[in-house]
């Protein structure tokens, strides 16, 4: 399976038992003090690819405890999660979301941090599926069932960078710091957060800019590569 799978490829899978489809979907709104995220449950609810179960990145995927949105949880608290919607050493994933694929893409990122490769990204998410009039179910998220195997935990550390390493990398060369966000996020002309602006030394490489505002599919890899930085020998920080 590649990482990145078509909608004709993922509707012909789409029996396969041992495939386990996850709508990843976070909703964002600008609020009076910054970004509001909203769960896509109630989306997910009226419309979803068939046999998917909700992955919710709002409450089971994230550290509810921190202070900070979205902080990672442990490896075992995710790898938990993962179990509980199916996810076993056994399956194949296929992660989408309604959100030009940057939610599905955290999980994707999320499932490497723990040592799973064996999942993909379904290129044009939930859009792409329903532009092409392809089937939907609707109806409450599949229930947490008794998970279809175990899920081995092999945590790749070093995929995560910590505030210090990030401290140290605004005066290191040997390391490059790419902001994902919008520009006008990066250069301080808008303030979803606490504080404008960006990380000294960082590059601007808006995540959005990678996909094709119309379909929601990725631009060609070509077109990609070209927008990042030419220093294959250089550790990459990204947020």
């Amino acid at each position: 399976m590649d990482t990145l799978v078509t909608t004709d490829w993922l509707a012909n899978e789409l029996a396969a038992d041992d495939l386990v489809v996850l709508d990843c979907t976070v909703y964002l709104r600008m609020g009076d003090d910054g970004y509001i995220s909203e769960s896509g449950i109630e989306n997910f609810v009226e419309a979803h690819i068939p046999g998917a179960r909700f992955a919710d990145l709002n409450e089971a995927l994230v550290d509810t405890t921190s202070k900070l949105r979205y902080a990672i949880p442990t490896p075992e608290h995710f790898g938990a999660a993962m179990e509980r919607l199916g996810v076993s050493d056994e399956t194949r994933v296929v992660l989408y979301d309604d959100n030009s694929s940057m939610w599905a893409a955290r999980v994707w990122f999320m499932l490497r941090w723990i040592g799973f490769d064996n999942a993909a990204l379904l290129d044009g998410g939930l859009k792409a599926w329903k532009s092409e009039g392809r089937n939907c179910e609707s109806g409450a998220a599949v229930a947490a069932t008794a998970p279809a195997g175990s899920l081995t935990l092999e945590p790749r550390p070093r995929l995560i960078a910590d505030k210090a390493e990030v401290l140290a990398a605004i005066d290191d060369g040997a390391v490059c710091l790419i902001d994902a966000l919008p520009s006008a996020v990066f250069s301080g002309k808008v303030a979803p957060y606490a504080r404008p602006g960006h990380i000294p030394g960082a590059v601007n490489i808006a995540a959005t800019s990678m996909v094709d505002s119309e379909t929601g599919r990725f631009r060609p890899a070509e077109e990609i590569r070209a927008m990042l930085p030419d220093r294959p020998e250089a550790r990459t920080v990204a947020y």
